[in-house]
């Protein structure tokens, strides 16, 4: 795996010169964006904020864009960008998170697949839809949305009648009426997981996660709290093969501990919002990311010297 790693992120994405511009695709502005053009800008690389509709009279052949297209609001989907970046990527623009990758973070069946596929440690999945579960689940068990964020609409099921009867309040949403919902097992929860930064096939930050008070769930969209964290070599391994397993160039790996050690990958976010607190060292995540997104081949093999191997 560290093999295959290596040579996907040399050979794949870092076949460029250092970029003209580089632009970062979002249907929305927010704090970890600006603060990621302000890092390019200090590199002194010309960079801007991209709207997908303003993608195409943006973007040149030299340029690099950054998908970072977030799940709707209405979690029925990934927000309207994906065939921009495939038109543009195929006119010989460097894309980093491009659409498919995007795509299989933000739908957890693909992530779910694709983890699979490169046999990286990840709940055991299922999907459902409006005909109900055909049985054979091994309680408890977590329903969640296809495209989810924020730890809206995940429900925690302990048998098969409080299944039944979450998926029966679910043909109300019309996410679900649309796709059906994921029914995973419940990793046990021990109050907290990691969330790793990774870029461009390194490790350049980590927090811990800690669920708030009465709460299973670690989001901090539902009152948890973040602290700083230095990842396990263990721990840096599986985000990066989660990384690569979905294709992905600036995302953020959520593992969840194990009650007798080690980690589970639970999900993959290829829109990750992060803050100063992910820094590692002594380097600011923000100057880590943006030395990885603009790094030559000769950049990227001076940092693949310091990868730690899978286990």
């Amino acid at each position: 795996m560290h093999d295959g790693v290596r040579s996907i992120f040399a050979e794949r994405r870092f076949e460029h010169r250092r970029p003209a511009a580089v632009w970062i695709v979002s249907g929305r502005s927010n704090a970890t964006n600006e603060l990621l053009v302000g890092a390019l800008h200090e590199r002194g690389v010309r960079a801007g904020l991209a709207r997908p509709a303003n993608l195409s009279d943006l973007a040149r052949d030299d340029d690099t864009v950054l998908g970072r297209l977030d799940v709707r609001p209405t979690l029925n989907g990934v927000e309207d960008g994906l065939w921009e970046l495939h038109r543009i990527e195929g006119r010989g623009t460097r894309i980093l998170n491009p659409a498919p990758s995007l795509l299989a973070c933000h739908d957890k069946l693909q992530t779910a697949i694709r983890l699979a596929r490169f046999g990286v440690a990840h709940p055991s999945t299922r999907h459902v839809d409006e005909r109900g579960p055909d049985g054979g689940f091994a309680f408890p068990v977590v329903v969640k949305p296809r495209f989810g964020s924020w730890g809206r609409d995940i429900v925690l099921c302990k048998s098969e009648r409080q299944l039944r009867r979450c998926l029966r309040r679910l043909r109300k949403r019309a996410w679900f009426r649309e796709q059906g919902a994921l029914v995973q097992e419940l990793v046990p929860p021990q109050g907290f997981d990691l969330r790793l930064l990774v870029a461009c096939g390194e490790v350049v930050g980590a927090i811990k996660r800690v669920a708030a008070k009465g709460e299973w769930r670690t989001n901090i969209a539902l009152g948890g709290s973040r602290t700083p964290a230095v990842p396990t070599a263990d721990a840096v391994a599986l985000a990066r093969a989660a990384a690569t397993a979905v294709g992905g160039d600036l995302v953020g790996v959520d593992l969840l501990p194990l009650p007798y050690g080690g980690y589970v990958v639970v999900e993959v976010n290829g829109a990750v919002d992060f803050t100063p607190d992910y820094s590692l060292g002594s380097e600011d995540v923000f100057e880590a990311v943006v030395r990885r997104l603009v790094a030559t081949p000769a950049d990227v093999a001076d940092a693949s010297e310091g990868l730690a191997a899978p286990s």
